[in-house]
């Protein structure tokens, strides 16, 4: 588009800007009131205020990939001329040579200063001033990356960057929620005595499991949150926000009737056992359900036995079952690999030539994920053509070290009411690290492992003992840990 030739009035482009940046002066603005309440502050400059942060904020978001499209800056003119910023005449070229844009990427690297004064009015106050602001900041950056067809990786690093600066710095809700659950970190409530050391883990089962979809669509900075509580997966939590602003991103140009460069939503969870693989994917169904690519949010988990059958013709059958259940939410397919393993005589392959085939007829409906171990995972990709163009994206579990191994040994201790004594956890630490990284490693479910053993060697230490007190009933110590055999070596 020439800088001479500006966007018919009213586009989607200019109206969605237009009304991003007017739904900000508006609630900042009035937040901006609520703190100044009982000062001589003019609101109309609290306001005025407002309107400078907000084109602050998407100057900087324009920036953020060191591009300024046109199609970004005359959404601008639009926004800010009818706020007296900018004038109804300027042209991209005149905000080019005014230097009003380039260098702005720099003020997403800190919280402002009018952000940083909603926060402390919040804590002084228990309000949630500073969370408005939060909200559309975040509505409005969005807003600024949807301008183009396809929002570079750069912008949207920096905006999921911009989020965490402000979520760091948010207070807590007045009415906090119920801490979230990090992997392999249920568990029944402690019992009164000491327990028999009967393993807490449910039993698994070859059928297809179905979780329970959440009521109705959840608000995506909560679901960010639970994912930001998990231990650990720095990296994957980094590709869980990117892939979540992406999304965000293609459905405000949905909304617009803009033209969306469509991506596939199927992934592939690469890594060993226990790092998280489901929690994450049951999160991502819910958060998939927020953004509108999946209508229920459900996570339907299955392994080989649940897709491939005994008999010629049946496996088809039975992949259709279980893509029909899981129709509308997300369906985790782990140990995903084997389905190559075999004989001639084998069905796995029917049942991969069966999954291509449902997900190109569900592609609309559903979101699949292939899970399992590094290397067997890029050897199923390569395979199958059908599965290398339809999950061209892997995202990377690492294992867990053995300090995020020592936090999910102690937040499974307290969620069933016990606590390692200082030396208890020496003796942890030292008892992950004597365990050989490979196959075999067991991540999370280590630290669950060695907590029912500890449990167990704690209750024959206080077999003997009439009437234990409530500290020796939930104090585990060094004995109790150093006495689980090290096993898993790889």
């Amino acid at each position: 588009m020439s800088p001479s030739t500006p966007p018919e009035p009213g586009n989607g482009l200019d109206r969605g800007l237009v009304s991003a940046v007017a739904r900000f002066v508006d609630a900042v603005g009035a937040a901006l009131a609520d703190a100044a309440r009982g000062t001589t502050v003019d609101t109309g400059r609290l306001r005025r205020d407002a309107t400078v942060e907000a084109f602050n904020l998407a100057t900087a978001c324009i920036d953020a990939d060191g591009r300024q499209t046109d199609d970004e800056l005359w959404a601008l003119v639009a926004a800010f001329s009818r706020h007296e910023l900018l004038p109804a005449a300027a042209t991209p070229d005149d905000l080019r040579l005014a230097g009003l844009v380039a260098g702005r990427r720099s003020w997403l690297r800190q919280p402002s200063e009018l952000f940083r004064t909603l926060v402390d009015v919040d804590r002084a106050r228990n309000t949630v001033l500073a969370r408005t602001y939060y909200d559309e900041a975040m509505a409005l950056a969005h807003m600024v990356a949807s301008l183009d067809r396809f929002p570079s990786a750069d912008e949207l690093s920096a905006i999921v960057a911009f989020q965490r600066l402000l979520l760091a710095e948010l207070p807590p809700r007045p009415s906090a929620a119920t801490p979230i659950e990090p992997p392999s970190g249920e568990g029944p409530p402690r019992p009164d005595r000491p327990s028999t050391g009967a393993p807490i883990a449910a039993a698994t089962t070859s059928d297809p499991v179905a979780h329970q979809e959440p009521d109705q669509p959840e608000p995506l900075e909560d679901l960010l949150a639970e994912l930001d509580a998990l231990i650990g997966l720095a990296a994957v939590k980094e590709e869980v926000r990117l892939l979540s602003a992406l999304l965000r991103v293609q459905r405000l140009r949905r909304e617009r009737g803009l033209p969306v460069v469509e991506s596939t939503n199927h992934l592939v969870f690469s890594g060993n056992p226990g790092t998280g693989k489901t929690t994450v994917a049951r999160l991502l169904a819910r958060i998939y359900r927020t953004l509108g690519v999946v209508e229920r949010g459900h996570l339907t988990e299955v392994d080989r036995a649940g897709l491939v059958a005994g008999f010629v013709g049946q496996t088809a059958t039975k992949v259709g079952e279980v893509f029909a259940a899981a129709d509308g939410g997300v369906l985790l397919i782990d140990e995903a690999y084997s389905l190559i393993r075999g004989g001639e005589k084998d069905f796995g392959r029917e049942a991969i030539d069966a999954i291509v085939k449902q997900v190109e007829d569900r592609r609309d409906s559903l979101v699949v994920i292939l899970a399992g171990y590094p290397r067997e995972m890029a050897e199923l990709v390569a395979a199958n053509p059908g599965f290398s163009s339809r999950f061209p994206k892997t995202i990377l579990f690492p294992d867990y070290n053995d300090d995020e191994l020592l936090a999910i040994l102690q937040s499974i201790a307290q969620k069933n009411g016990y606590e390692l004594t200082r030396d208890a956890v020496d003796a942890a630490l030292a008892w992950f690290a004597a365990h050989a990284r490979g196959h075999a490693f067991g991540n999370g479910r280590l630290a669950r492992n060695l907590f029912e053993g500890a449990v167990a060697r704690q209750a024959q230490r206080l077999v003997d003992v009439e009437d234990p007190t409530d500290t020796q009933l939930t104090l585990l110590e060094v004995a109790d840990i150093a006495s689980v055999p090290v096993g898993g070596r790889s």
